[in-house]
This record gives structure tokens, sequence and C-alpha cells, in this order.
């Protein structure tokens, strides 16, 4: 069809939530040798327009909760024009490695995240 294959979309925002951490200063690995590990709870995919075969794309992703115990990724993924042609939402929850128990979001990912929430702690 010369569409990018519907599946691959969460993929994409994988690797955008990813690097996403990397920018902050932090890695998976870094966050998981703390004992914390982030599993998606729930995706939420719009497919809005399609994106094609050697197409580039560019995944703006958004937070807009400081995290505690789940946090919320929002993202729309633009075309080479410029279009939002999907957008997402996806939950990760916070746990505990060994115990797989729900925990708060580790200290160093909420330090890396406060510059960007200032005005909601100055509240």
């Amino acid at each position: 069809m010369g569409f990018l294959f519907h599946a691959h979309y969460v993929n994409y925002y994988e690797v955008a939530r990813t690097e996403s951490i990397r920018q902050l200063g932090l890695t998976y690995r870094s966050i998981e040798d703390e004992g914390i590990i982030m599993p998606v709870t729930d995706v939420m995919v719009k497919y809005l327009l399609p994106a094609h075969y050697d197409e580039l794309i560019t995944i703006h992703s958004t937070i807009a909760k400081l995290p505690e115990v789940r946090m919320v990724i929002n993202a729309e993924m633009l075309n080479e024009s410029g279009q939002v042609i999907n957008r997402s939402e996806v939950k990760l929850a916070f746990l505990n490695a060994a115990s797989k128990h729900i925990c708060r979001a580790p200290e160093s990912l909420l330090n890396a995240f406060r510059p960007f929430f200032a005005s909601e702690s100055a509240s």
C-alpha cells in the first residue's frame, strides 16, 4: 500500500519516549538500576492520515502532570509537511522491580521533570 504498517506507530512512540528520557539525562537502564520498571498499562492511538514509506516523521511528546505512581504521555506525529498524522496517549505505571508492586516515580525522574513543572509547584 505504501503506508506505514499500523502497529509500527506504537514502536515509534516507544522510541520517542526512550529518547525523551535520554534528553533529560536519564536512560531506561538507569531507572531500572534504581529498581523501578515502567510497564505500559494503556495505549490509545488515533490514525488521522497515513505515514508513507521513507517519509521523515517528527514526534512531539508532552507530559501534562508531574508523575506520581503513573505517567501519561500524549504525543503527536507529524509528517514532513508539518501535518499531524497521528496522536497517541500512553499510560505507564511505576513498579518496584522486585515485588512488582506499584510505587512512586523514582526521584531521579522527578528531579529531571520538576523544572518543567515549576509553576505547578509554586502554586
